[in-house]
């Protein structure tokens, strides 16, 4: 490891609980150097200690199971293709990658530079409402130029929409969400309740024969239980029927070794379907934001008491404190507001963006591993065991961690990166996928060869 990744690795295993070395589990054997993710911040270095703990965390749980060592092994150059796996996911040529809508960009306002996120319908509707605005880009920049950055944040906030002014890193550590995320672990963790240790026999991979409730949308939490099932989880996602992630039928980089179904927990029916999932389950991943699921009783009180010996993590965009926290959120409104687009700036005006989209993809495999140490504390200790991230926490983390003054390496920024693409076969012509990075005891990681299309399971194991 280099001396950045070394000083990452140590902070993101800490964080988890856990030594360096526990019982002997060894880092992964890193090869190659990253390449294609310039940026004033150690991203590749940062992106991979993420998926490193995650395949550390793995071990571990194996080594709890008793089965046999993984000998884990990464690639920085499949990091590096993993933390932007939704720009070459296709079928044939065709990308099936979703991008940024329109509206979801940077913007001049009366007094600097806000970034709003328009790619749900409801969310587009509520910046334009909030802003009075016809659907026009020339008639939106008039109507954030008439007005302060901080005046667009919180008028789109309150119209249910999603916007952030951009800050530099100093400006953030003095806003009150910023000290707050600045108290937070990068990973908090606690059990709830004596519930008995889950009995787990020994298996080829440490998550075989593990149940994971996939409730979570976009990024972060997808690019979690995809991971959990490429080590050998049954993954089902459910999505609310009237505000779809996805067009239904159609596959997605984020469905990967998963199932998908759609479920309203707001029904009565829902809801006690809900449950009856969450009683079979082991793991459950929720990334709505902090509320959201307390107001249908999905908070951790009442799944410990409900559902007890579940392991259950939290993924949120603002943190689970301070007065955002409750704020809907995502990857790049959360760079614009915690100083990394103005980092970013190449003029030194205009803010910029991460190579990839590090803060979701990065926290999705911190959440990965904190599944695992999760299950490998529940299978040794019991209790239903909490697991709490957010992406302006990994922001924070982060940005710790400069890569100098200058923008970091970026040859074959723009390089195909064949060597890690899988092929999986469906009925409408093959997709083309980043394989999930790592390899155990000499095999890469694979996605199962059976193709998810949205919303089209039925909601049970």
């Amino acid at each position: 490891m280099t001396q950045t990744e070394a000083a990452a690795f140590a902070e993101a295993w800490s964080a988890l609980g856990g030594e360096i070395a526990p019982h002997g589990v060894q880092p992964p054997v890193l090869e190659r150097e990253v390449s294609g993710l310039a940026s004033r911040f150690a991203v590749g270095e940062v992106a991979t200690v993420c998926v490193s703990a995650a395949l550390i965390a793995a071990d571990a749980l194996q080594n709890d199971r008793g089965g046999t060592a993984l000998a884990v092994t990464l690639d920085r150059s499949h990091v590096a293709a993993a933390v932007r796996s939704e720009r070459y996911f296709r079928r044939g040529a065709q990308s099936m990658g979703m991008g940024f809508a329109p509206l979801s960009r940077f913007w001049r306002s009366a007094d600097g530079w806000v970034r709003t996120h328009a790619n749900y319908p409801w969310h587009h509707a509520a910046l334009l409402k909030a802003l009075g605005s016809e659907d026009d880009h020339a008639a939106l920049a008039a109507a954030i130029g008439e007005r302060s950055a901080g005046q667009v944040e919180d008028a789109v906030f309150a119209a249910g929409g999603v916007a952030a002014a951009v800050r530099s890193r100093e400006q953030w550590r003095l806003h009150a969400q910023g000290a707050a995320i600045d108290r937070e672990p990068l990973i908090s963790h606690h059990a709830v309740g004596d519930a008995d240790p889950r009995s787990r026999s020994a298996s080829p991979l440490p998550a075989t024969g593990v149940r994971v409730l996939d409730l979570t949308r976009v990024i972060a939490g997808p690019v979690c239980t995809r991971y959990l099932g490429a080590l050998g989880a049954d993954v089902l996602r459910l999505d609310p029927p009237d505000r779809l992630d996805i067009t239904i039928g159609q596959p997605a980089d984020t469905l990967l070794a998963k199932r998908s179904a759609l479920l309203d927990a707001r029904t009565r029916a829902g809801m006690a379907q809900l449950h009856e999932l969450l009683r079979d389950a082991d793991i459950a991943v929720c990334g709505y934001r902090p509320g959201a699921l307390e107001r249908l009783g999905l908070g951790e009180d009442a799944l410990a008491e409900r559902h007890p010996g579940l392991v259950v993590v939290y993924v949120s965009a603002w943190g689970h404190t301070g007065p955002w926290a409750g704020r809907r959120g995502f990857d790049s409104v959360v760079q614009a507001a915690t100083g990394i687009a103005a980092a970013e700036s190449s003029n030194g005006t205009a803010p910029g963006a991460l190579p990839c989209q590090l803060l979701d993809h990065g926290t999705g495999y911190l959440a990965a591993a904190a599944a695992l140490d999760g299950l490998r504390r529940q299978l040794r200790e019991g209790g239903t065991h909490v697991r709490r991230l957010s992406l302006a926490r990994t922001a924070a983390w982060l940005t710790s961690h400069n890569a100098g003054n200058e923008r970091s390496r970026s040859d074959e920024a723009d390089a195909e990166p064949s060597a890690w693409l899988q092929r999986i076969p469906d009925n409408d012509g093959a997709v083309t996928a980043v394989c999930p990075p790592g390899a155990v005891r000499g095999e890469p990681l694979r996605w199962p060869t059976t193709l998810t299309h949205y919303g089209s399971d039925a909601p049970s194991w």
